[in-house]
């Protein structure tokens, strides 16, 4: 299979989202990648589920360094982007499937509000 037309392909369509999408597109994959450690973590594979809640907190920290600190609720995101990296720290040496659960719940919250918010956007403000 030919990857070249297939990357390109991938470029164009990322150089033409809008900043709602692409930051849907970011709590997607946390989203993904918060399930995958869920999975892997019930099946005691612990290589994987560290990976993956590591790929989380990267994920994390490019939404809070992203921020634009202009804005009010920028400090209410970077406090609940701090938090979750914490509490993802705690679950990866706990192991704690209850407390990943729970983040996964809450960014999924999160993600569903900018949802919501991009949805209700006018087409030209994005």
């Amino acid at each position: 299979m030919d990857m070249r037309g297939y990357q390109h392909y991938r470029e164009d369509a990322l150089s033409t989202m809008t900043q709602g999408e692409l930051l849907l597109l970011l709590y997607d994959e946390l989203v993904k990648r918060l399930t995958q450690a869920e999975l892997f973590l019930g099946k005691e594979d612990y290589p994987p589920f560290e990976a993956a809640v590591d790929r989380s907190e990267a994920i994390i920290r490019y939404l809070s360094d992203t921020l634009d600190r202009r804005y009010e609720i920028s400090r209410s995101l970077s406090q609940l982007y701090e938090y979750f990296c914490y509490e993802l720290s705690r679950v990866k040496v706990g192991r704690n499937q209850t407390e990943l659960a729970r983040v996964k719940d809450m960014v999924s919250q999160l993600r569903d509000s900018f949802r919501q918010a991009d949805k209700s956007a006018p087409a030209g403000g994005r």
